[in-house]
């Protein structure tokens, strides 16, 4: 175990190098200038070469790149160029609402995915197999813009269910802050109002954002279910007469729940790239809002600080999923 978080850590740490230079490089090759972004269009060209002096742009490229990472390492990610804020503490005030939104997708995708997949495993080929298949096709093929918009349009414009966008509705005092994330803030604070605005406002970008997994967990654990069916020891379990309901949920769930933590724990990281669209469309002000509005701004420090906080949870991640495989089944050897 010691041994495979080290080495994950390891690759952790080449990871953020690669992707900072990626970063770096394409920033660098990007038309603008930050130093006349920050001053504005009647900045004096004096003005201007004294602000790039400052941020350290008059340095050759290598020179800028070094000192990136120095600061990198020692957690400053820089500061905004629109904001004038550093930008660790700009991302991570926004973090909470972005980590909300993910949580409860990725719950929605557990709780409707792997029950929808096993049952079209265990009713294939039938109208409910298919109409199974069907509708992972369509949450996986379907921009997640258009699934946002249209389910904004039927479950807010039209039947009034939902709320469109925000985290609370107008005149809701937002809970005591502790976490950050208003269902459990409310729920310490004992404000079921607040609950109950966060709850319904929270619904719909994560029904959203959740589509696109449940297509991925249903085929998946679908596909996963029909090969354990066809195992030997499911066709022992029946010959000694168990009940279906034991054999499909105890025995043969299990293991054919191992491949889908390797899903589960890419598209949890998928999940933060997804909510970039996800956030704009309904207005949600989270990570992903403030990194479009970053990247149409060209606010390059926020921008490369995104980044490299998601190849962190990419990577972290990927260490989850292999300590999930031991604790599913210690017989499976793991190559880092």
């Amino acid at each position: 175990m010691t041994k495979i978080v080290l080495r994950r850590l390891a690759m952790l740490v080449l990871v953020i190098f690669g992707v900072s230079v990626i970063c770096f490089v394409i920033s660098r090759l990007i038309p603008g200038d930050p130093a006349q972004m920050m001053l504005g269009p009647r900045a004096t060209p004096q003005a201007i070469a004294e602000m790039r002096s400052r941020l350290g742009l008059d340095q050759p490229v290598t020179t800028q790149y070094i000192q990136y990472m120095s600061d990198l390492l020692r957690g400053d990610f820089g500061v905004s160029i629109i904001t004038r804020q550093p930008v660790l503490g700009e991302l991570w005030s926004y973090i909470p609402a972005t980590l909300e939104l993910m949580l409860m997708a990725m719950v929605l995708s557990i709780v409707v995915g792997v029950p929808l997949g096993v049952l079209t495993a265990l009713r294939r080929d039938t109208w409910v197999d298919n109409l199974g298949r069907g509708l992972a096709i369509l949450g996986i093929s379907a921009p997640t813009f258009w699934l946002g918009l249209m389910l904004m349009l039927l479950l807010y414009a039209e039947l009034g269910w939902l709320p469109g966008s925000g985290r609370l509705d107008i005149g809701v005092t937002p809970p005591p802050h502790v976490t950050g994330l208003y269902l459990i803030d409310a729920a310490i604070a004992g404000d079921g109002l607040a609950w109950r605005s966060a709850f319904n406002h929270l619904l719909l970008p994560a029904i959203t954002l959740a589509l696109a997994s449940v297509g991925t967990v249903v085929r998946l654990v679908r596909g996963s279910m029909i090969e354990v069916l066809s195992e030997d020891y499911i066709r022992t379990a029946r010959a000694y007469g168990l009940a279906p309901w034991r054999i499909h949920f105890v025995y043969a769930l299990k293991n054919a729940l191992i491949p889908f933590v390797t899903v589960l724990g890419l598209e949890l990281a998928s999940l933060l790239f997804g909510s970039v669209v996800v956030e704009s469309v309904f207005a949600w002000p989270g990570v992903g809002n403030h990194v479009l509005g970053a990247i149409l701004n060209l606010d390059f420090p926020v921008i490369m600080g995104f980044t490299v906080l998601a190849s962190v949870v990419y990577v972290l991640a990927n260490l989850l999923v292999d300590l999930a495989y031991l604790m599913l089944d210690p017989r499976i050897q793991i190559s880092a």
